[in-house]
């Protein structure tokens, strides 16, 4: 899959345009215009392949990006300032809020039943609205989803 947001691991956080990531994999932040960004848009990729990958089918495949973001807004529930409270801070909040239905979150084990609890687990932390909040990669690697492949299957 094509992320189009390839960095060397380490680079600080810097200003970049918001254009970045295949639609389908691009994180809500960077749909709402970011562009101050680093590693967390790509594990919220990353939490999207794995998705993908555990259902067969892409987990959030909009047409545009306002399309994009009501995909992910009817599976995670549409985020509030209480929920995100740097949403309002991005560049396009108010262009793209006016228009949002308010949905409540769909389970994860609805929407990727063929995962185990540690799968959902990572999948949720991978999903986080708010980039601060996404599992590391490092931590995402020592995440219990792994252990089997780790020590092998027991």
């Amino acid at each position: 899959a094509d992320f189009g947001l390839a960095r060397a691991f380490g680079i600080p956080v810097r200003s970049y345009t918001h254009e970045v990531v295949t639609l389908w994999y691009r994180a809500p932040d960077v749909l709402l215009g970011s562009r101050n960004y680093s590693t967390p848009v790509d594990i919220w990729s990353i939490g999207c392949i794995f998705s993908g990958m555990a259902t067969g089918k892409p987990l959030f495949p909009g047409r545009t990006e306002s399309d994009q973001l009501e995909k992910i807004y009817r599976i995670l529930g549409t985020p509030t300032p209480e929920t995100w409270p740097g949403m309002t801070s991005l560049p396009d909040y108010k262009e793209n809020r006016y228009d949002a239905e308010m949905h409540n979150a769909t389970p994860l084990e609805k929407i990727a039943p063929t995962l185990d609890l540690h799968g959902i687990d990572l999948l949720s932390q991978m999903l986080q609205y708010e980039p601060t909040h996404r599992i590391t990669a490092d931590n995402a690697l020592l995440h219990p989803f792994f252990n089997s492949y780790r020590f092998g299957h027991q």
